[in-house]
């Protein structure tokens, strides 16, 4: 992986009032959406450097590894950035759980699902 991250993309990032961007986490075999979480600079420029997917917590106010206490790593394969800069789409292979919930997805609980018509 790369340590930095390119001025251009930086540049192009939409971030929200506390600086964050949201990172939607598919695994990358798949498709199948894991979760989201938030990224600042630093936390993508961690996520590069390593290719271990690292998150800014806005709960803790600190940066995590996932994996790192629960041992369910997400190793890195590709980071794209949205159309509008406001969003990241994480690719990974999601090693265990993704949801601190300790299921696959944190997309468990379906609202609604339309029917085939």
């Amino acid at each position: 992986m790369t340590a930095t991250v390119s001025p251009a993309i930086l540049a192009r990032l939409s971030r929200d009032p506390a600086g964050l961007v949201a990172a939607v986490v598919q695994q990358y075999d798949t498709g199948e959406v894991l979760m989201l979480a938030w990224m600042d600079d630093e936390a993508l420029r961690r996520t590069l450097a390593t290719g271990r997917a690292t998150y800014w917590s806005r709960s803790r106010r600190s940066y995590w590894v996932k994996g790192e206490t629960s041992g369910h790593h997400q190793y890195v394969r590709s980071v794209a950035l949205d159309c509008d800069g406001d969003a990241l789409l994480v690719r990974v292979d999601q090693v265990g759980a993704a949801c601190h919930t300790g299921t696959r997805t944190c997309f468990t609980d379906v609202i609604y699902e339309g029917t085939d018509q």
